[in-house]
């Protein structure tokens, strides 16, 4: 883990702070918008000591952001992202005064389409640790698909099959309900692909209607209402495998 004695580039220093992305610092530098010691600097690979240096962002003082640690019932129709090159709305549309807070940041994706359990934080190094493949954190999603499902599905469902070259599967299948002409799946998974869920249903003949994460590891989606969203409470950020982040001093 980088410390306050080790010399970072300029946007890993302002992505550690919390004060934007890695990809939002990069265009910053790139623009001239950030100076270290009173000096501009525009390759995002220069270096700093956040313990000597002084890094200004605007003409601001750059200090640690606060950790912030938010889950969001996304509603469907929401693309995940702060902007959008087509105009669609975003998360950021329903997060309110956490919109501005400073590095704000999905952890990980929910696609226009999906809905439920959606984290955010500026804590870059905890939301690495959530979305990583060894993470061990099991995502479970509650899915209603056109036709009536049984066990040699949710069976199937667990082997996996290859979808365009990538071998997908689940961890979990479990049938939750049915009616005349749709089933309710709960699944879970351990490392999502790109639309995952909707590829391997696809494969064995089923198309997606909805589509809800429910949790991430031991937090779940409860009966936070649909477009609202909470701060997360200490215990939970260390239950998802990190212990909540301090403010670095500065």
């Amino acid at each position: 883990m980088p410390t306050l004695k080790d010399a970072l580039s300029v946007v890993r220093a302002l992505s550690k702070l919390g004060v934007c992305s890695r990809t939002e610092a990069e265009t910053a530098v790139r623009t001239g918008r950030v100076a270290v010691n009173g000096r501009i600097v525009r390759d995002p690979m220069s270096r700093i000591k956040l313990d000597a240096d002084r890094l200004t962002l605007d003409g601001m003082r750059v200090k640690a952001a606060a950790p912030r640690y938010v889950m969001l019932n996304k509603p469907r129709g929401l693309v995940t992202t702060r902007r959008d090159e087509q105009g669609r709305a975003t998360v950021y549309s329903v997060l309110g005064d956490a919109a501005a807070w400073p590095g704000l940041s999905p952890v990980g994706r929910l696609d226009r389409a999906s809905e439920g359990l959606l984290l955010f934080s500026n804590d870059h190094q905890w939301s690495a640790g959530v979305t990583a493949p060894g993470s061990g954190l099991e995502k479970r999603y509650h899915v209603q698909v056109d036709g009536i499902a049984d066990a040699a599905l949710l069976s199937a469902l667990r082997v996996g099959a290859d979808c365009q070259g990538e071998w997908l599967h689940v961890t979990a299948a479990t049938l939750l309900r049915q009616g005349a002409k749709n089933s309710w799946l709960e699944l879970g998974l351990t490392e999502g692909r790109n639309r995952h869920l909707r590829r391997l249903l696809a494969a064995f003949g089923f198309n997606v209607r909805r589509l809800v994460r429910v949790s991430i590891g031991p937090l779940r989606l409860g009966d936070l209402p649909k477009g609202a969203w909470r701060l997360l409470e200490p215990e939970e950020v260390a239950q998802l495998g990190a212990k909540p982040a301090d403010p670095t001093p500065h």
